[in-house]
């Protein structure tokens, strides 16, 4: 989806609260540290020359701050309606297209109908049996209002819509399907329909059963209001920030979800295929998507029909409040936030911008410790610079778990969205299998032929021809079979295709058994998803309907369709999204064993792993959480059939399928960072204070003797070597440090002192320390303060007595004794380096 050009960003900015609020919150900090910055260089140049580079440095990262970073946010929420309102344009017109194109093959199974044909061709003149004949058929397909049939001069001769009687008609389409030899689909007003303004017909010559001349025209009516209706209630915005529309080629609005918003004839500026745009209509600003539809069996639909979806950007932008992070694992929320920089750009640049702003500050801290005593006017400076820092990583903090919140909600929302989608084609696809089985039953050869006490050669070809000819027009199948009352088949399709015929073999006992008891012509029997003969040992549904005598409703036989669903399911996940390594979908059953799946790894028949929550929900149920699958975190979204029209409600079949969709979100890190956030506090001065630095190694905080500190860099920084590398040596890091310019090996301190790798992250930082001449750099997960601490508040390490731990002597007592932080003895860690690291390290002395 490409997004809204950044130079009209600004447009949006008014109707983003929390945007402005963030961005007048980074001005007034802005304007703080040019304040501190300002009376630092009239009141104390001399004594503050060391800290005034740093403190330009951060009033140089705010100013990128609020150019770069409101901008990104900005882009950020635009691109996130847009992705959420292009899914449903792009399902608007996908949905109906699939629903056009089994009307296309229905009007061309119907118009070759024998006994229809002998009705028009003037062989049998009974109208009523005629009339009973198509209400019969329109019963099973309940999409259509009407159907009608008229001789070559437009005559009516027979329809099944008593509310709205016609006797003939001059429109031009049936001229135009008389002429030509597939079928017409037309869409406007016509006299066929004189109670609507416009009417979708699919339409299609018949030929005389005997000679072959055309003798008159088909009209299936389709409803197609209703199905719209249909449509835009189920995928709806439930928040009523946005309106679906189907657009014609001339950009005029052919039905609306909300009429008075949009009404239904408008013409509007549309935009392109697959882009956003601003549109404007009736004076307001709307953002906007259009799809056209993929092509679904090799239709696309009526010419120039699009989906579109507008959201006014006064209120695009609004939502309810969100609890993604509400009960999510602390350690997952931590890990799979350090892959934001995949999942959302933005999201990591004020990460970015964050942790390089604390990091300033940290280093500021690191410069004037200690200076603050010979200075009240610099003392004053450094509480200024110390209270300014922690506001600035408040906000950080605010900021990044608001827009966490919104990113990780939208894509919770997005996932559920378009398993509902998912589902929905899957119950409207199987419904018209459930009609197809339950009309081709109705045909009149196949009744006549099963009904005979022998059926010859001559009938079993004459009905392989006519199962032929529905196969192909109904291509999902790959095979149509009829069978007699003792479950043999008699004919069937696919031998080409299937490289083996079943002709000869009977079906199962069971199958037979219901199919023997059905009683109704709209009752129908589905084989569970398995493996079947019929479909080369592959798992597949089986629709059966039962074949009557003509004069009686004795069952003689049944007729089978073999849904060809290794494909067609596969067809309908890809068609939600482009499957790949970061999007997974699955069809499960209600025990979550695999129906289909885009995922090769678990194939069908294969179990998927699910919260038992999920495998409970009700039908036309959804819900999405955050999981970890296959050892990354992802979004699950899942949602129930709830069945179509009559299918799966009221017909008596019961069947529950779960569409599934898995966001990959990025690899599984192990995080243990308690104490992330933490405020330390040291304690009012009894004796003597020292000053540390401090961060975090593994969850866990340590400190350092801040004079032997010179400053922190992102590890990002860290150029990785070869030569001299090792497991706690991971590379070199530049260092400028008061005017002394030079490298130093980074060594992972995380695995000094635990022997598992760091793995590195956004926060991840190098501690740069100086010990007698040497300098080196220390990977830490993160910074924390530096503060300066009583003595009374340090103690000896308990296990200095039995020689163990001898990095750590000291524990300091922070926060009121609730928090303990251990102190390195930077002696014994250079010491301990010498011995047990060869040492080729880039070296720099005074």
């Amino acid at each position: 989806m490409t997004q809204i050009n950044s130079n009209q960003t600004e447009n949006f900015l008014p109707y983003m609260r929390d945007v402005v609020r963030c961005e007048q919150s980074l001005h007034e900090l802005n304007l703080m540290w040019r304040i501190i910055e300002s009376s630092a260089k009239m009141n104390c140049s001399e004594e503050a020359k060391s800290i005034l580079p740093t403190m330009a440095e951060t009033r140089l990262g705010f100013n990128r701050l609020e150019r770069e970073l409101v901008l990104s946010l900005v882009s950020e929420k635009v691109s996130t309606v847009l992705e959420e309102i292009g899914t449903k344009a792009h399902y608007v017109i996908d949905i109906l297209v699939r629903n056009l194109y089994e009307r296309t093959a229905d009007v061309g199974f119907l118009a070759t109908d024998n006994e229809l044909c002998a009705f028009v061709a003037g062989l049998q003149g009974n109208q009523d049996a005629t009339r009973l004949r198509l209400r019969a058929y329109a019963s099973k397909y309940t999409v259509y209002d009407e159907i009608i049939l008229l001789d070559t001069d437009g005559n009516v001769l027979v329809q099944i819509n008593n509310e709205t009687p016609i006797e003939g008609s001059t429109d031009p389409l049936i001229k135009a399907t008389l002429e030509t030899e597939g079928y017409v689909e037309t869409y406007r007003a016509t006299d066929l329909r004189p109670n609507k303004d416009k009417a979708l017909i699919y339409s299609k010559r018949m030929h005389h059963p005997e000679t072959g001349a055309v003798i008159g025209v088909l009209c299936l009516c389709f409803n197609f209001t209703q199905e719209m209706a249909g449509i835009f209630q189920s995928h709806g915005d439930p928040t009523g920030r946005s309106v679906m529309l189907l657009v014609d080629a001339h950009n005029t609005v052919i039905e609306s979800s909300n009429h008075r918003w949009i009404a239904k004839g408008s013409e509007i500026t549309s935009c392109d295929h697959q882009q956003g745009a601003i549109v404007v209509y009736c004076g307001r600003q709307y953002l906007a998507c259009c799809f056209y539809a993929e092509q679904y069996q090799g239709y696309q639909g009526p010419p120039g029909w699009r989906g579109m979806v507008m959201s006014p950007i006064d209120i695009a932008f609004t939502s309810q409040e969100t609890e993604a992070l509400t009960g999510l694992n602390p350690i997952i929320a931590e890990g799979l936030l350090s892959h934001a920089k995949s999942f959302c750009p933005p999201l990591y640049e004020i990460i970015n911008a964050a942790e390089a702003i604390k990091r300033v500050v940290w280093n500021g801290q690191v410069t004037t410790a200690g200076q603050g005593e010979d200075s009240s006017r610099l003392k004053t400076i450094l509480d200024q610079i110390s209270e300014t820092g922690v506001r600035s990583n408040e906000l950080f903090s605010q900021s990044i778990n608001e827009l966490y919140e919104t990113v990780l909600a939208s894509k919770l929302q997005e996932s559920e969205f378009v398993s509902t989608l998912l589902v929905d084609l899957l119950d409207r696809n199987l419904y018209e299998r459930s009609n197809d089985c339950r009309w081709w039953a109705l045909t009149p050869e196949l009744k006549t032929a099963l009904s005979s006490e022998q059926i010859n050669p001559a009938e079993v070809e004459k009905i392989t021809d006519i199962l032929e000819y529905i196969n192909q027009l109904y291509t999902v199948y790959t095979r149509i079979f009829v069978y007699d009352k003792t479950g043999t088949i008699i004919a069937s399709t696919g031998k080409a295709k299937e490289h083996k015929s079943v002709v000869g073999t009977t079906i199962d006992e069971h199958t037979l058994d219901n199919v023997l008891m059905l009683r109704q012509e709209q009752q129908y029997v589905v084989t569970a998803f398995e493996a079947s003969d019929l479909y080369n040992q592959a798992p597949t549904y089986v629709y059966h309907a039962a074949i009557r005598a003509p004069e009686n409703t004795a069952v003689v036989g049944g007729i089978g369709i073999v849904f060809d669903s290794t494909p067609e399911l596969l067809a309908m996940l890809n068609s939600g999204f482009k499957s790949s390594d970061v999007v997974r979908g699955f069809y499960v059953d209600s025990t979550g064993k695999i129906i289909s799946s885009t995922d090769p790894t678990r194939p069908v028949g294969s179990q998927l792993a699910m919260a038992p929550e999920l495998l409970t929900l009700k039908n036309g149920e959804s819900a999405s959480k955050i999981i970890v699958h296959d050892d990354h975190y992802a979004i699950m979204g899942c949602s129930v059939s709830n069945g179509y029209r009559e299918f799966k409600v009221s017909d008596g079949y019961q069947e529950d399928v779960i569409a599934v969709v898995i966001y990959m979100l990025g690899e599984e890190k192990e995080f243990n960072e308690q104490h992330a956030g933490l405020i330390i506090q040291g304690a009012a001065s009894k004796n003597q204070t020292m000053e540390f630095a401090i961060f975090t190694v593994d969850g866990s905080l340590f400190a350092l003797e801040v004079e032997y500190v010179l400053e922190a860099i992102a590890a990002s920084e860290i150029s990785m070597v070869s030569l001299g590398a090792s497991v706690e040596r991971v590379g070199l890091l530049p260092t400028d440090t008061q005017s002394e310019s030079s490298y130093v090996w980074v060594y992972d301190l995380g695995y000094l002192l635990t022997g598992v790798p760091t793995q590195i992250s956004t926060a991840s930082q190098v501690v740069v320390v100086k010990f007698e001449g040497q300098k080196i750099g220390l990977l830490v997960n993160a910074l924390n303060s530096v503060t300066a601490f009583d003595m009374s508040q340090i103690s000896t390490s308990p296990l200095i007595a039995d020689g163990k731990q001898v990095l750590i002597k000291k524990i300091i007592q922070a926060n009121q004794g609730n928090v303990l932080i251990q102190w390195l003895d930077m002696r014994v860690l250079y010491t301990f380096l010498r011995n047990h690291v060869v040492s080729t390290a880039v070296e720099s002395s005074d």
